[in-house]
């Protein structure tokens, strides 16, 4: 009786008292086939247009047998990779190809996964032998099912590197690095009228004579805006504080600062009371 071949891997399957002097070749070949599913890689050029057939042979190396497949070559419209139906198995896919187009990896009569026009990443899939699907990795329990990658090429799990001294922060959808939030960026020494903005500092030297530190227009809760009397002059040089028809403490009117060597923070709430000094 002839040997038969096996659905998903197509090893040959041997019968009792069959191929003598040549069972052991061919259980080597069983056997590499075998590690080539379970660690096979291959980079695999795929057609620049339409559709690249990848195939399982009977007892033979092929490529859709492969664990890890790369494609590869320049693509110049969006392109179909397929594997053969009926065939059960896990496969990680890199999308490794040159150009701005998608890539679908599916089986011949099935459906699949695609790979947008910028993603030349990674997919972990398997074929239920109808279609292919997607794997998600699983949360730990009561956890995120966000996730992270770490590497050396430029990139942070997908995201530009930023700048130095920046961190990474995410508004709940997206991650990306940003300047650190929170504290006080203090500025050089002001000597006449200027407009403050929010999260500065301002050492203010009114030693030549008074003016206006004008708050910003249109804050936000949590604003805030610092001073300090850099040279001790307040008492006789006066700081206004101009509203920016925003209220301070509840009043429609400026804050006129004259105590020596004054500091304070005011902090935005809202519209009725507007700007709030921390210290009084």
């Amino acid at each position: 009786m002839a040997s038969s071949y096996s659905t998903d891997l197509k090893l040959e399957l041997m019968v009792t008292g069959e191929n003598s002097g040549t069972w052991g070749d061919k259980t080597n070949t069983n056997l590499n086939l075998v590690q080539q599913a379970i660690a096979g890689y291959e980079a695999v050029t795929v057609s620049g247009t339409g559709t690249t057939t990848l195939v399982m042979s009977d007892a033979a190396l092929s490529d859709a047998r492969n664990a890890v497949i790369k494609l590869t070559g320049t693509i110049t419209g969006n392109i179909t990779v397929t594997i053969p139906d009926g065939i059960e198995k896990t496969y990680i896919v890199e999308n490794g190809t040159t150009g701005s187009f998608t890539v679908a990896f599916k089986t011949v009569s099935g459906t699949g996964v695609t790979f947008a026009t910028s993603d030349k990443g990674f997919k972990y899939v398997f074929s239920d032998g109808t279609n292919v699907r997607e794997i998600a990795l699983a949360s730990p329990p009561g956890g995120s099912d966000k996730q992270i990658q770490f590497n050396d090429n430029g990139a942070f799990g997908g995201i530009t590197m930023g700048s130095t001294g920046q961190v990474l922060t995410t508004d709940g959808t997206t991650a990306s690095f940003g300047d650190i939030s929170g504290g006080t960026s203090w500025q050089a020494v002001k000597t006449t009228g200027f407009t403050a903005v929010a999260g500065e500092g301002y050492f203010i030297n009114t030693t030549s004579s008074a003016f206006t530190m004008t708050l910003p227009a249109s804050p936000t809760i949590g604003d805030e805006v610092s001073f300090v009397d850099y040279a001790g002059t307040f008492d006789t040089n006066n700081l206004t504080i101009g509203r920016n028809s925003e209220n301070i403490q509840g009043s429609a009117a400026d804050l006129t600062v004259s105590v020596e060597r004054a500091a304070n923070t005011l902090v935005y709430t809202d519209g009725t009371q507007g700007w709030l000094l921390k210290v009084k």
